[in-house]
């Protein structure tokens, strides 16, 4: 049978063998069947296929007028003979397929100049005697999904190397274009015009052999330039509480869907040209996206748009893209950013952050629903939390840096600092693995710890942020008085920004290992270099922030998360009461103050019971007590090893402190002691932590099932562990860093990195010099 020469054709395609026959042969094949309707409308949404009793020729009467369609009586006989086997439908996707894979070799520079020669006489026969594009433009209204998704990628390929090789628009295309994206919302069936273009202007981008790919977009895009601003403005401003955009499969949802994909590719090219208004307009009228997302649309649109605009936020457009590395090249960014940044500001300032629901359910292997039996709460849509969480941030960031008093962003910064705070609380307390997070700067690393980019990222603004508003202060008074020094460090870490806290805090949560650091600085796809180098240069000239922050640390660590407070059986009725001023320990002006009221604890003891008489509560008021995966005094255990080099320093055994424990009966009244607690760093090493506790044995317990470990806060407050752990990780970063350096195993030149991290330890040194 003669379908053997599409399918043989298909084989050559595929594995690069020449084409051999003359070029109208091949167009013959690739030339679909298409009835279209007798005024030759090119815009229709309706097909007929041929049927299998009939040839090709049986349909030429009802082609355009001046269609020239060469064939060859072996072909026309072939598709006049099918089998049963190969319905028209089956032909007809084969045809598409072919023409996109010869357009990708015509496009590929690994394909012999030969062959890419002869694909492209065959495309320019296609297009100019077959009206191939009017054709498929038919195609695109096909009620069959598949043929016309296949017939848009097609179409895609041969505007584009229209565009490519003729530098011209092809005209068929365009005047469907126009007409279908002017006539919404009468004209509903817009979704294959969207993909078309998205297509295109995907494969410009893509394509590596394209030296100047400004002029082909212009030229693409410029013709649709005010439709597509139209366009826009119907479609988001449309009322999406309407029934047909909550199922994800209606065709409302494909249509709004399709459109993001076309503004995600404007997006993009806006990297290679200064943007038409079609790749401004997201970000001059955001306000409709965001009435989008906190409308009652499908959860996935909103998903999407907020994606969306974290791109935006990030200035990275491309997944290849560095952040901000293409952006700042256009004039016009600025403007764009600043109407987007105010925008969402305002927004946010009116609640619109508790407006966009989180609580989908967690995703499982192969689908959404949970398997049989497992009745675990999904947490909220981590993705979402973190993308909404850095659009706010990047926004108060970029709205900082144009601001010029401190009066012009102060009110904006705090309500909205305040919202996205509450907005944090409310969706992170549900979860089943969460703990009572009692301090504000905690919540960057805990929003962010599993998704490396976005933290640093976050982490920045706020850096920024606070240098910006420490600038500004100090310009406004140069000679500020120390109230006002504590007013300002108090609102620092009220609004949970403060820097030196934030660093602190994600230095536990990674369990002070210098080596995760070290992946950061490697990494291409974090900005944490730009990030260190700030911090850096900051701590320099505020190293007694630090130091504050640490020590206030070490008061609350005393009683780190595995130790609790525990009642003697003889004093049941009594407490140990807390200071309220712990609970805002980083907060508070005066750590003196804090520092005796700690000390007021006598003792903090861990209990682990079989027998169930002693009942233990943690002490959940403590403001800064240790994460949930890792103690104070746990074992710091190196994600990846850097000092497997001969002349590498030995790896610290991963305890800074370890609880000896020895069992001592007591008498029934269940008195305790302490017979030796201590804890000391002295000449930069590290002691053991030794403590000595005698158990508790109560009536009708097993006194060998009781341990009870205490440790005298008093000993421990002025070792300054914190401190310790900060700047010995900072020093294991530098110490790792220069031994890459010698070996020229760094993938660029640290020297600038190195003399700040020195600088920082000649700090240290001199302010602590035991």
């Amino acid at each position: 049978m003669k379908i053997s020469l599409l399918q043989q054709m298909y084989k050559d395609v595929l594995v690069g063998i020449p084409l051999a026959k003359e070029s109208h042969h091949y167009t013959s094949l690739l030339n679909p069947c298409v009835e279209q309707s007798a005024e030759g409308d090119e815009s229709c949404h309706w097909m007929h296929l041929p049927s299998t009793s009939g040839g090709i020729g049986s349909h030429q009467d009802t082609e355009m007028p001046g269609a020239v369609v060469t064939t060859t009586d072996d072909v026309s006989n072939s598709f006049a003979n099918l089998s049963s086997s190969f319905c028209p439908r089956e032909v007809m996707l084969l045809q598409l397929t072919l023409i996109k894979m010869m357009a990708a070799q015509a496009e590929s520079q690994e394909t012999e100049f030969s062959m890419r020669q002869k694909y492209c006489e065959i495309f320019v026969l296609l297009l100019k005697e077959a009206k191939i594009d009017s054709k498929l433009v038919c195609l695109l209204g096909s009620c069959d999904q598949l043929l016309s998704h296949m017939a848009s990628r097609s179409l895609a390929s041969l505007v584009y190397f229209q565009l490519k090789e003729e530098s011209t628009l092809n005209v068929t295309w365009l005047t469907f274009s126009l007409k279908t994206l002017s006539g919404f919302p009468v004209n509903t069936r817009v979704a294959q015009c969207l993909w078309t273009l998205t297509t295109i202007v995907k494969d410009i981008l893509k394509d590596k052999a394209l030296p100047k790919k400004a002029g082909i977009l212009k030229k693409l895009l410029a013709p649709l330039d005010a439709v597509l601003e139209g366009f826009y403005n119907s479609i988001l401003f449309h009322r999406f509480d309407s029934h047909h955009y909550a199922s994800p499969y209606s065709e409302d949802t494909n249509t709004l869907i399709s459109f993001i994909d076309l503004l995600e590719a404007l997006l993009a090219s806006r990297t290679e040209l200064e943007p038409l208004r079609c790749q401004r307009i997201l970000f001059l009228k955001v306000s409709h996206v965001l009435d989008v997302i906190s409308s009652s649309v499908h959860y996935l649109i909103k998903k999407k748009l907020i994606l969306l605009l974290k791109k935006c936020v990030l200035y990275k457009p491309r997944e290849d893209a560095k952040s901000g590395s293409l952006f700042f090249q256009t004039s016009s960014l600025h403007e764009d950013m600043l109407a987007l940044s105010n925008a969402i500001l305002q927004v946010v300032d009116l609640t619109w952050l508790n407006q966009i629901p989180l609580g989908e359910k967690a995703s499982y292997f192969g689908g959404s629903e949970a398997a049989p039996g497992d009745d675990t709460p999904g947490g909220p849509d981590q993705t979402v939390l973190r993308a909404l969480s850095l659009i706010v941030l990047k926004a108060l960031e970029f709205k900082f840096q144009n601001s010029a008093t401190e009066a012009e962003i102060k009110g904006d910064f705090q309500n909205s600092m305040s919202q996205l705070l509450m907005f944090w609380m409310n969706h992170l307390k549900s979860s089943p693995q969460s703990r009572p997070v009692v301090h504000h700067c905690e919540w960057l690393s805990l929003v962010f710890i599993e998704q490396d980019d976005d933290m640093w990222e976050a982490a920045k603004a706020l850096l920024l942020i606070y240098l910006k508003f420490d600038r500004l202060r100090h310009d406004a008074a140069h000679n500020l008085s120390q109230k006002e020094e504590e007013i300002w460090n108090f609102l620092t870490h009220a609004s949970g920004y403060n820097p030196h806290c934030i660093f602190v805090f994600f230095l536990e949560k990674i369990a002070f290992d210098s080596t995760v650091l070290l992946d950061f600085l490697i990494s291409s796809e974090t900005c944490f270099l730009e990030y260190l180098v700030r911090y850096l240069k900051l701590l320099r000239k505020d190293w007694q922030q630090l130091v504050d922050v640490c020590n206030h640390f070490d008061t609350k660590h005393t009683a780190f998360q595995s130790v609790s407070s525990v009642k003697p059986p003889h004093q049941e009725k009594q407490s140990c009461k807390t200071d309220e001023s712990l609970q805002n320990a980083c907060c508070e002006p005066e750590p003196q103050t804090l520092v005796s009221s700690a000390a007021s604890h006598n003792y903090f003891a861990l209990t682990t019971e079989q027998g169930g008489n002693e009942v233990v509560k943690s002490n959940r008021s403590d403001f800064l007590i240790g994460t949930h995966s890792t103690s104070l005094l746990g074992s710091l255990q190196s994600l990846v090893n850097y000092d497997s080099s001969e002349d590498s320093e030995l790896e610290s055994d991963g305890k800074d402190c370890l609880l000896n424990t020895k069992q001592v009966p007591l008498n029934n009244e269940g008195e305790m002691g302490i017979r030796e607690a201590g804890c000391s760093y002295m000449d930069g090493e590290r002691n053991t932590l030794k403590a000595e506790v005698l158990p508790v044995k109560q009536k009708g317990s097993n006194a060998s099932s009781s341990l009870t470990c205490m440790a005298s806060l008093g000993n421990v407050i002025p070792q300054r562990i914190m401190l310790y752990k900060s700047t010995k990780c900072l020093e294991e970063l530098q110490k790792a860093i220069s031994r890459l350096q010698r070996r020229d195993l760094f993938p660029y030149n640290p020297s600038a990195l190195l003399k700040l991290l020195s600088h920082i330890e000649h700090i240290n040194k001199n302010m602590n010099p035991q």
